[in-house]
């Protein structure tokens, strides 16, 4: 059974039964991304290290050290 399948199972029992619909598949995805983005910043706030930048800082350490083992 798919996903839609499902949700319109759920919706038709759910009016039958007089209780709240379902939400559709896929409303809450953004907050799901967004809350799991809020808890990785959390998370390296209490490992002490930077919110920001840690890719970029990164990119910059390998650059640095592609540079030095080439030249």
């Amino acid at each position: 059974m798919s996903v839609t399948q499902q949700y319109l199972l759920d919706t038709y029992r759910a009016r039958q039964l007089g209780v709240p619909v379902p939400p559709a598949p896929g409303t809450h995805d953004w907050r799901v991304v967004r809350e799991w983005h809020d808890h990785r910043r959390f998370r390296a706030v209490l490992a002490g290290r930077p919110v920001r930048g840690r890719v970029r800082r990164a990119l910059r350490r390998w650059w640095a050290a592609r540079s030095h083992a080439t030249g």
